[in-house]
């Protein structure tokens, strides 16, 4: 299998077990009333599902752009002959073009 696949499959596994345990933290803090709301329905298990189903979609995809910014490689710091300024510094002038009145 190749390395970036186990890498996502990975990232969706830690997703998924970060969204349970947000979901989880919602529920028993009982934020909005969610935990109230789930337990007075007759369709809040579908209510947790799609909570956990949709943070699982963002955790991972965070967890997955994580591990991946993660893999890049520094540059290598410059070599050479390093310039420094030894004077007083001056501005730089610029013309700018004469400009016609307007007439309104």
């Amino acid at each position: 299998m190749p390395k970036m696949v186990r890498v996502y499959i990975r990232s969706v596994l830690i997703g998924v077990a970060l969204s349970c345990c947000f979901v989880a933290a919602l529920l028993a803090l009982d934020v909005a009333h969610l935990r109230h709301l789930i337990l007075n329905s007759s369709v809040g298990w579908l209510a947790v599902i799609m909570m956990i189903v949709f943070n699982t979609i963002v955790f991972a995809g965070v967890q997955f752009a994580i591990v991946v910014m993660g893999q890049a490689e520094t540059p290598p710091p410059a070599r050479g002959r390093k310039e420094r300024v030894t004077g007083p510094l001056k501005p730089a002038l610029a013309a700018a073009p004469a400009s016609k009145p307007r007439r309104d």
